[in-house]
């Protein structure tokens, strides 16, 4: 392991480490708050405060884009000497949140980051939102509104990883905050799981998978612009570079907005599904409405509102259903009690046929309504 040559490659230049004192400081801030913000995951002040100072952490010359970084391969971070350390901002709280999370085996080899998967290499994209977002609650940073790639929407990490946090906020809305944040604190499956339970395998598995993509090419657009703003005054080299990045910034709209409209349409039906009742029924309906306000939209973008349509179609058919025959909880029962009677042995052949045509009614009845 060459930690030189790897801090050379990402273009980090040491200029000094922080005094114990500091460090010491830095993990005393970070571990009151992140036990303050998130009481419900039993956080030991303690613990986060020892192992944050067993940190090395260094103040270094960096890209332009970088303001932390976290190596796992000699546990230390290091800071763009931009950063100012009276007031932590969302970066340092970032690297130290990677420090906290990982998962190494027997022999130091690092296995997991929270919801990253490192011998599988999935996952990262959106373990980096989830731990930027968790930074960005941890330092009260204001929601805000903002502008990206021709894209509209409000975040709480309006300058790292803007996109990402605002996908995670759509995902927590159906699934509540404790699975995410355990999950990426203590490196299990809890999130995994509570998403697969809801809509299923390929769902989870193609959010992971979009979530990288836009890690991956986030990472290439700045490649891209950097080698542009390098680029000396050869004009064929900055009408390819521009090029390519238009390239990226629309695959970066598609890949976005194909991802809201996977959580839009596989979270909604799920639930959607679980409406039994008018209470659920009205409980439904408010939520579908108030995910506008969670919305990533362009001057054209059309799913949500032609989604929203059809689900009130849907939902106004259940109503109307409700109404006239009342909660569906009612005929579940109902169905299920038919198909116990039928596995009784009745003496007469009369009573078996009577209940199975029962039961065909039902369900015809309940296709026809639902």
């Amino acid at each position: 392991m060459n930690i030189p040559a790897i801090l050379k490659k990402e273009g980090i230049e040491i200029k000094s480490k922080l005094k114990t004192e500091q460090v010491k400081q830095i993990a005393s801030i970070i571990s009151e708050k992140m036990c303050e913000t998130f009481p419900e995951h039993n956080l030991q002040k303690q613990n986060l405060f020892s192992s944050l100072t067993n940190l090395d952490m260094y103040v270094a010359k960096m890209p332009l884009d970088s303001g932390a970084k976290y190596f796992s391969q000699n546990h230390a971070i290091y800071f763009n000497s931009t950063i100012n350390f009276k007031q932590l901002d969302t970066l340092v709280f970032h690297e130290c949140l990677h420090a906290i999370q990982e998962i190494k085996n027997e022999n130091g080899k690092l296995l997991r980051l929270g919801l990253y998967h490192i011998p599988s290499n999935k996952g990262q994209g959106i373990n980096e939102a989830s731990v930027q977002f968790m930074a960005s609650k941890a330092t009260h940073t204001k929601n805000d509104s903002v502008k990206y790639y021709n894209m509209d929407f409000h975040t709480e990490s309006p300058l790292y990883y803007p996109i990402e946090t605002a996908l995670i906020k759509q995902l927590i809305y159906f699934t509540g905050s404790y699975p995410l944040f355990h999950s990426t604190l203590y490196s299990n499956d809890i999130f995994k799981n509570t998403l697969i339970a809801k809509c299923g395998k390929k769902f989870y598995h193609t959010l992971e998978y979009n979530f990288d993509l836009l890690i991956y090419y986030e990472q290439l657009l700045a490649d891209f612009s950097s080698s542009l703003s390098n680029c000396c005054e050869n004009s064929n080299k900055q009408k390819k570079l521009n090029h390519k990045i238009e390239t990226v910034k629309s695959l970066l709209l598609e890949i976005t907005l194909s991802t809201q409209n996977l959580i839009i349409e596989n979270c909604f039906q799920a639930e959607f599904n679980l409406v039994k009742d008018q209470l659920s029924l009205n409980q439904f309906q408010k939520k579908l409405y108030d995910f506008h306000e969670l919305l990533i939209t362009t001057p054209c973008y059309q799913f949500y509102n032609s989604f929203y349509c059809e689900m009130m179609n849907q939902l106004e058919e259940k109503r109307e259903f409700i109404k006239t025959y009342g909660d569906l909880n009612y005929f579940n029962n109902m169905q299920k009690d038919l198909l116990d009677l039928q596995k009784v042995q009745f003496g007469f052949q009369f009573f078996r046929k009577l209940f199975d045509k029962l039961k065909l009614l039902l369900e015809e009845a309940i296709r026809q309504k639902d």
